[in-house]
């Protein structure tokens, strides 16, 4: 990136002037370099995008690849995309257009002065990002898609084509095991299987099975509803000329450096590549 723009910076609004001129500018960077660069759209209610802004920048720089962070989930188009080789997504499907309480304030919210409006969720993905996120794997550009981020796919009908599957639900932080279904594949090949406190997502998965790389289990035991011990935690495949990969671990900076973990995004983001 060139000076005079921070990573941090780029965490602009999701709209105003000011947020669409530094993705402007973030875009036309990438597109004026022969590095690898990678677009991270990361961030909701629920995940700050600070931790994981923390957590990637030690994978992208372990890698070496280039990579803008942005929350603006209102800019994500074509025009955007075609900038990067790469298309990371860390956030869920949800905006609250008439706000909402913090997640620290459930217990304090009854018996205020003042009413306030009723916490509201409303999908921010349009088909036509989605059509666009579809297009850019089609074309040969690597997508990412990150812990909670199946449940854009909810959303979204070109999305959940491409990324390959929709999430269901989970059950409070608590620990479980991943382990690898596939180990022949360049992302797990001697990767052992791990041990993690995180948020164990449940997620519908809709292409072969043969792509699957990981699957979640519960040892303790513990069902989640109706949907068992164990789930689907992640998968790769070829779209098109590109790839996609989705791993479901990453609610904490814990999770996300486990080492077994780690290593699993760094060859994650060279397999997206095509430098493995």
């Amino acid at each position: 990136m060139n000076q005079g723009i921070s990573r941090r910076h780029l965490l602009g609004g999701a709209t105003g002037a000011a947020g669409a001129g530094l993705l402007g500018r973030a875009a036309g960077q990438a597109q004026r370099s022969n590095r690898p660069r990678v677009l991270a759209l990361i961030g909701d209610r629920y995940h700050n995008p600070d931790y994981i802004r923390v957590s990637l920048d030690r994978v992208f720089k372990e890698v070496g690849v280039g990579v803008d962070y942005t929350i603006a989930y209102d800019q994500l188009s074509r025009d955007l995309l075609r900038n990067y080789d790469l298309f990371l997504c860390f956030r869920d499907g949800m905006i609250w257009p008439n706000g909402y309480l913090g997640p620290d304030a459930y217990a304090y919210e009854q018996g205020l002065e003042n009413s306030l409006p009723e916490a509201k969720s409303a999908p921010w993905i349009t088909e036509e990002q989605g059509a666009a996120v579809k297009d850019f794997v089609t074309a040969g550009g690597g997508f990412y898609s990150f812990h909670n981020n199946s449940h854009v796919s909810l959303s979204s009908k070109n999305y959940r084509e491409v990324m390959g599957g929709a999430y269901i639900g989970h059950p409070p932080l608590r620990p479980f095991r991943v382990r690898v279904v596939n180990a022949g594949h360049p992302i797990t090949r001697g990767i052992q299987e791990f041990m993690v406190n995180d948020e164990q997502h449940y997620v519908t998965y809709d292409k072969d099975l043969q792509y699957v790389l990981l699957e979640s289990e519960n040892v303790d035991g513990l069902d989640y509803e109706d949907h068992g011990k164990k789930s689907v935690a992640g998968w790769a495949y070829e779209y098109g000329k590109g790839r996609v990969v989705f791993t479901a671990v990453g609610h904490t900076n814990h999770a996300m450096w486990i080492p077994a973990h780690f290593e699993l995004q760094k060859r994650a983001v060279r397999w997206l590549l095509k430098q493995i």
